[in-house]
């Protein structure tokens, strides 16, 4: 009977450990490390028959940690090319130093932090290594900039979020006085279908300047073999100027052919208020095939024209293979 009883109690000692242990692992901090690398090989044909080469697009490196307690803190830094095309030197930039904190349906952000107005297109779009989403990609505004941001969950279908930051973007120090403020919020009424709307405004920093505005609405569709997104964008007072709009679509779509292999198409088109941005007005479209090889490598050989809508502007072709790499 006393043996019994001992291999009872044993019992009993060894799940309360076991629990015990479970517990302190959840709770024990653990990173991962960031590492994202963007390149390609391009040439263009016609007049771009001279534009080729490879290209190191883009570098993300950074460490991402989990403190326990829903508490996390990520830096990353971004390796790219300078605007400048006189300048053939790398830059090298913080992106983000931001500290996460998520308590039940909340989810706040502080520090040097992914900004809120296109970050839902990007990750629909799915392929940042090939072109950025249409607000990045036409300076729209800035994936990242320094202050804070909270989202909140309803439920299933609607949450909504709030941001603050300086409106300078990640690349710049702040060298105005006013901040951007950004609401959005995101449907999702059933499976597969998402919705998002985010307005913002960026302050003009002295009573001669306008504010900037923008406005990103987006609808997409994700089966289970291919996907469907479209988003409407607006962008008023460019440089804080009076009457400086400009507008666009971009939509989007890709298919899954196998595990490995999937198809992808995109159509954008970007146009300013009486023409008063006409040297960066077009309509581009895009198309591809991409492979993945093993878990960290993908390369998608795609097929690009820009079609320009100034007058005597001629249409621009090219082909490129894109790939990427990261943990």
């Amino acid at each position: 009977m006393k043996k019994v009883k001992f291999i009872v109690a044993s019992i009993a000692i060894a799940g309360c450990i076991s629990a015990h242990a479970q517990q302190s692992t959840k709770e024990e901090p653990k990173g991962k490390a960031i590492i994202q690398v963007f390149s390609n090989f391009h040439t263009g044909f016609g007049q771009n028959n001279d534009d080729r080469g490879f290209e190191l697009d883009r570098s993300y490196l950074g460490y991402q940690y989990d403190l326990g307690k829903g508490l996390q803190v990520k830096a990353v830094m971004d390796v790219g090319q300078s605007d400048d095309v006189n300048d053939y030197h790398r830059i090298a930039y913080i992106k983000n130093a931001q500290i996460t904190w998520k308590t039940g349906n909340w989810t706040l952000n502080g520090g040097l932090i992914s900004t809120t107005q296109f970050n839902m297109q990007e990750k629909f779009w799915g392929y940042r290594y090939i072109m950025k989403s249409f607000q990045d990609l036409y300076k729209f505004g800035s994936s990242a900039d320094l202050g804070i941001s909270a989202a909140y969950k309803f439920n299933d279908w609607l949450s909504a979020d709030a941001i603050i930051v300086n409106g300078e973007g990640y690349k710049k120090i702040q060298k105005n006085d006013g901040l951007m403020y950004g609401l959005g919020a995101t449907l999702t009424p059933v499976k597969g279908l998402s919705m998002h709307v985010y307005y913002g405004l960026n302050e003009g920093a002295d009573n001669n300047k306008e504010n900037k505005q923008n406005l990103a609405t987006f609808i997409g569709y994700k089966g289970d073999n291919f996907s469907i997104g479209a988003e409407y964008n607006l962008y008023k007072n460019d440089g804080n100027v009076k009457g400086n709009d400009m507008s666009g679509i971009s939509i989007y779509g890709t298919a899954n052919l196998s595990k490995n292999t999937s198809i992808y198409a995109r159509y954008d088109n970007l146009s300013s208020k009486d023409n008063w941005n006409e040297t960066k007005e077009e309509s581009a479209w895009m198309a591809g095939v991409q492979f993945k090889i093993g878990k960290y490598v993908k390369l998608a050989p795609n097929f690009r024209m820009n079609m320009p809508k100034m007058d005597g502007a001629e249409d621009q072709y090219m082909a490129y293979i894109s790939c990427y790499f990261g943990l």
